[in-house]
């Protein structure tokens, strides 16, 4: 399917709401999670200090079909890839890594020269494909980077798997 890759405004938050609720059933089904964190809701996506692109069916219209998205925070002078989703009917047909390289590229046209991010060591669609589109295991050193930590233990994430920060210079 052909897309297209713009900035997220105005019904697009909505759409990303779903699209990590849908996303994270996969991890939900693979952990068999009893108790997984809610999806970010539209309100705070859309008020969060950063940037959030949007892959949209093309020929669809400005408001179009909205196929996944990538968030990226700006906090402390740094950029973050907080969240990256597809819908899971979507998988596999380049959308996710078009959106890496577009947010790389925006972090980068914005003046950062690296975009870090958490994730799971080991999930297949998580570090291997991180690692496939150019990011590496790092060790977290600024306030920012250590202040995830305890919030993915409050959030359990800890329980399924082995979590690290990969950074990719810009």
């Amino acid at each position: 399917m052909a897309f297209t890759i713009r900035a997220a405004s105005g019904v697009d938050y909505a759409a990303t709401e779903e699209i990590e609720r849908d996303a994270d059933q996969l991890f939900v089904d693979r952990f068999e999670a009893r108790d997984w964190p809610p999806p970010t809701s539209a309100d705070a996506r859309a008020a969060a200090p950063g940037f959030t692109l949007v892959a949209v069916a093309s020929g669809t219209d400005a408001s179009g079909h909205v196929l996944g998205f990538v968030q990226v925070l700006e906090i402390a002078g740094q950029a973050h890839l907080e969240q990256l989703s597809v819908r899971p009917s979507m998988g596999r047909c380049g959308i996710g890594g078009s959106l890496i390289e577009a947010a790389a590229e925006e972090a980068k046209r914005r003046g950062h020269v690296a975009l870090t991010l958490r994730t799971y060591a080991d999930v297949p669609w998580n570090g291997p494909f991180y690692l496939r589109h150019g990011f590496r295991e790092t060790e977290p050193t600024t306030d920012f980077e250590l202040s995830l930590l305890p919030i993915e233990a409050a959030l359990g994430l800890n329980a399924y798997g082995r979590r690290v920060q990969m950074t990719r210079r810009l």
